[in-house]
């Protein structure tokens, strides 16, 4: 599995609250929610524009057409619930398949529940067991709660990248 040679469908992951399983087209409201939510320091293209887009329709086409990956952004939907409260999963990092990205994103409801650290703990288990040997995460400087949630499951600051829209926290954790 590690490297995306093997395209099976997307796994379904559980912790004692959580489920992390692949996103329903009718979980779209949830995902255009989390762009409409974001801080207004995070760059335009990936916050809703002035005209209203991307919308709802944007994002049901783009979880239909989404193709299996090897973990990609996996809805996390906390037990008993039946709807996402955000995401996590591995992306492409550009340092090589060997070497993803941990993400997450959660619903501004859904802070201060433990819920990006426990759903980063299960990628990470899974990322061990599917033969990845590091991981890497980007965060926005002033993003301190990721900041911390980074830290709590051992990733590390290994440099910091000026951009036009500020500073990003380039970490990275050993598996």
């Amino acid at each position: 599995m590690a490297g995306g040679s093997d395209r099976g469908p997307e796994p379904v992951l559980e912790t004692d609250r959580l489920l992390l399983r692949p996103w329903r087209v009718s979980e779209a409201p949830i995902q255009r929610e989390m762009w409409a939510e974001r801080d207004p320091r995070v760059p335009p293209h990936r916050r809703i524009d002035a005209e209203g887009l991307p919308a709802v329709m944007d994002f049901e086409e783009a979880i239909r057409s989404a193709t299996g990956s090897s973990l990609g952004l996996l809805a996390v939907e906390p037990k008993g619930v039946g709807a996402a409260v955000g995401y996590c999963g591995l992306v492409d990092s550009g340092r090589g398949l060997q070497e993803p990205e941990l993400a997450f994103e959660f619903l501004r409801r859904s802070w201060g529940q433990g819920y990006a650290t426990e759903a980063s703990w299960a990628v990470l288990r899974w990322a061990t067991t599917a033969g990845y040997q590091r991981l890497w995460a980007t965060v926005w400087d002033w993003n301190i709660a990721s900041r911390r949630v980074l830290a709590k499951v051992g990733f590390e600051e290994a440099e910091r990248q000026e951009t036009p829209h500020g500073t990003n926290c380039v970490t990275t954790r050993r598996l």
